[in-house]
């Protein structure tokens, strides 16, 4: 996540970076960049993870299983719609639209979406291939299976605050993505705005204002799909991906949005990373009495339990909060020994999978598990590695600390799950699996 964002400024540049490195900007839905500082503290107890291999059957329960699929995971990553497990999973968000210069609804990666062939596709004029036409066919295939556009991320989030603007600039971008989601087979439009007011890319235009169209845009592409809904006899879904700092979240209108979308999908890691003075947890369930870190905040507020109480006070719906999780580690560099390289000063972000201090679970479990020491927090829940000889910490999530926050989600009455991205996980769906197998 957040892993991992949209990347580029025009296709061609899109192609070029996603082809020849396989990395994104940003990681992750939560963005390239979460505020968070931390101070030396202590380390955990060791802990063996495994993952778990359940049954085939479509999750049957009332609990989601969102899943991002990246368009540029099918380059240098050589991940498919066809390796999805989709008896495991509920909802697939494509990542990434974007929006035009002209305030449209827009194709962000042209061969990946719709021209990159597949076998069994058509070369005639009009045909629809790549990953938009594999995953109408894999929907077909199970049909339980319900497919979202997102549009924006942490790339592409510069126009968000022009077209929610104006009702014109609503009006206009609402239909275009109602559009795009019908020519597309889409089955409804997640928005990842990163972020109203601020917080997103220096780049990004902003304004006081976002706050407030922010809901009035949900607004307006809600009254659209649903006229659509009354003229196709169907129902069509309208979800977003929501910041988990207090310092961004408090620019939305939670309760509002709460009552015109499906659910909300929380962006809950990111929390620390390369950024940030000391090592720390990318997705910590719950803090840590140990972490020393000066600022109040970040201390007691910078954990998925903090953002879930938020919303909830905020006036979400608890069943409309979908909690996310990262298949991917976040690392340092240049960590001393002290508390097993947790809450260390470093110099900078490991070498990770794609890019400096981001790494794939799938990754870890081939380089890193069998050499690092593993530890396990007792308050935050989540696990950590840590190699003294080379100096590096990484903070992710294994089966073990999904599981845990699955049952976190079912103790809550949350919505389900979502995780960033598909392509992370290793090759026996060990992350999946676990998720799968609590949410039952």
């Amino acid at each position: 996540m957040n892993s991992l964002k949209s990347i580029t400024v025009t296709v061609s540049v899109v192609l070029f970076v996603a082809w020849v490195t396989g990395c994104t900007a940003g990681a992750g839905p939560g963005g390239g960049d979460a505020v968070g500082d931390a101070d030396p503290g202590t380390g955990g107890d060791d802990a063996d993870p495994n993952g778990d291999d359940s049954g085939t059957t479509p999750p049957d329960g009332d609990k989601r299983i969102v899943a991002y699929f990246t368009a540029w995971a099918v380059y240098g990553r050589d991940y498919h719609v066809a390796d999805i497990p989709a008896e495991r999973i509920t909802h697939i968000n494509y990542a990434f639209a974007n929006i035009s210069a002209d305030g449209e609804c827009a194709l962000g990666d042209a061969y990946a979406d719709i021209d990159k062939f597949y076998e069994g596709d058509s070369w005639d004029a009009g045909s629809l291939r790549g990953n938009f036409n594999q995953l109408i066919k894999l929907r077909a295939a199970h049909p339980h299976l319900k497919t979202l556009i997102s549009i924006g991320g942490w790339t592409w989030s510069g126009r968000f605050s022009d077209v929610a603007l104006t009702q014109q600039a609503r009006q206009k971008f609402a239909a275009s993505c109602v559009d795009f989601m019908k020519r597309y087979g889409f089955d409804g439009i997640d928005v990842d705005w990163e972020y109203p007011v601020g917080g997103g890319l220096a780049s990004n235009t902003t304004r006081p204002e976002d706050k407030r169209n922010y809901t009035l845009l949900m607004t307006e592409l809600r009254e659209q799909l649903d006229a659509v809904e009354a003229a196709d006899g169907r129902d069509y879904l309208l979800t977003i991906a929501a910041p988990a700092g207090p310092g961004i979240h408090v620019n939305l209108e939670m309760a509002a949005l709460g009552g015109v979308l499906d659910w909300i999908n929380l962006m809950t890691y990111d929390f620390h990373g390369a950024w940030s003075e000391v090592t720390n947890f990318n997705a910590a369930l719950y803090p840590s009495a140990a972490d020393p870190t000066s600022d109040v905040q970040i201390r007691e507020q910078f954990n998925v339990d903090s953002a879930v109480t938020a919303y909830i006070n905020g006036g979400v719906p608890a069943h409309k909060l979908v909690v996310g999780v990262p298949f991917y580690g976040r690392g340092w560099r240049g960590v001393g020994g002290g508390g097993n390289g947790l809450y260390q000063t470093h110099t900078g972000g490991a070498q990770g999978t794609w890019e400096a201090g981001v790494f794939d679970y799938s990754d870890l479990v081939e380089n890193y598990l069998p050499s690092y020491e593993r530890y396990v927090h007792p308050e935050a829940k989540v696990p950590w590695l840590y190699d003294a000889a080379t100096g590096v910490m990484i903070s992710y999530d294994d089966p073990e600390s999904l599981r845990v926050k699955a049952a976190y989600v079912n103790d809550r009455q949350l919505g389900g799950v979502m995780f960033w991205e598909l392509s992370g996980d290793d090759a026996q769906g060990s992350l999946i699996n676990a998720l799968y197998s609590e949410l039952q």
